[in-house]
């Protein structure tokens, strides 16, 4: 950054090192704007409610730290100079993205019509979370939703990174940043093809699957960590023959033979496939919602959590 002076008339600049000029600079920009457009210090001052000798200060610590000379002065009334004309167009973008953000956040922290940013599960989208959405926008019809659809962990990164109030997954998490809630649980099924050795049953053991290929989501998937911790608890280590990203394409690829999965009911019955209830060892995941600690809710955000908790034990039904 430089700095102005003045030596027998002639403007002398010298270099004065800066971190941030916005920071330097910002608490100055609608006070040059009010001068340019008015051209007259003691209207902008009016306007600004300030007084006049405070704006005139202003303006000419805005011209030192700059280093340039913004206005043409004559008395009280100014003009700007070349370089002000060009400061000017690029501070009235400036000012008018500031307006357009703050607008912005005091729309989405609107009571009746603000937005709520929610994670859910892609195992919980053909339903859930739209059956919930209908029944909160009962009470609340204004509000706006950001929805995000992902895998546990990649919601809460991205709730950690400021893009997610709230996020509905499985496992609850355990994390000191956060807050979780346990909503409910959701049975898993051993889904095997239509002509497996074990289709014709209703129940199963899932030792008895030992043997079996299974087809699975990827590692770091919530479902993934259920399902080895199951098998473990079982007696063995499952054979992966296919990681996937999507419970239903897992659904599929048993209908076409390539193994076994555990999974979540589906949302509308597939052919192909029989699904067994696991009766050992207990098969089931828990789902919950979760929340950075801490971090303040926008009243729809509040709203929307105060809810989602008042479903405990209903979330499936």
């Amino acid at each position: 950054m430089s700095r102005i002076s003045y030596e027998n008339d002639i403007p002398v600049t010298a270099d004065v090192e800066v971190e941030s000029w916005a920071a330097a600079l910002t608490p100055r920009l609608a006070q040059f704007a009010a001068v340019a457009r008015h051209e007259h210090v003691t209207r902008a001052a009016q306007e600004l409610g300030v007084p006049q000798s405070t704006l005139s200060r202003a303006m000419v610590r805005l011209e030192e730290d700059l280093g340039v000379s913004l206005f043409a002065r004559r008395g009280r009334t100014v003009a700007l100079t070349p370089a002000g004309r060009t400061f000017l167009r690029s501070v009235e973008r400036a000012l008018a993205e500031v307006d357009r953000a703050a607008e912005s956040v005091r729309a989405d922290a609107d009571p009746a019509a603000g937005r709520v940013s929610f994670g859910f599960l892609h195992t919980l989208g053909t339903e859930t979370v739209p059956g919930l959405i209908r029944s909160f926008r009962v009470d609340h019809p204004r509000v706006r939703f950001q929805l995000v659809q992902n895998y546990g962990e990649a919601m809460i990164e991205r709730m950690r990174a400021g893009g997610l109030d709230l996020c509905l997954t499985s496992p609850v998490p355990d994390a000191p940043d956060l807050v979780a809630r346990r909503l409910d649980e959701q049975r898993l099924r051993l889904v095997v093809p239509d002509d497996h050795r074990l289709a014709g049953r209703r129940r199963v053991r899932l030792a008895e699957a030992a043997s079996e290929l299974f087809v699975t989501l990827e590692p770091g998937y919530g479902l993934r960590r259920i399902t080895d911790a199951l098998c473990a608890e079982a007696g063995f280590t499952p054979r992966v023959a296919f990681e996937g990203e999507e419970a239903e394409t897992l659904r599929g690829l048993v209908a076409a033979g390539l193994g076994v999965a555990l999974l979540p009911p589906p949302a509308v019955p597939r052919p192909g496939v029989a699904e067994l209830t696991v009766t050992a060892p207990r098969a089931v995941r828990e789902i919950g919602v979760a929340w950075l600690d801490g971090h303040p809710d926008t009243p729809p955000v509040a709203a929307f959590k105060k809810f989602l908790l008042s479903r405990r034990g209903q979330l499936l039904t």
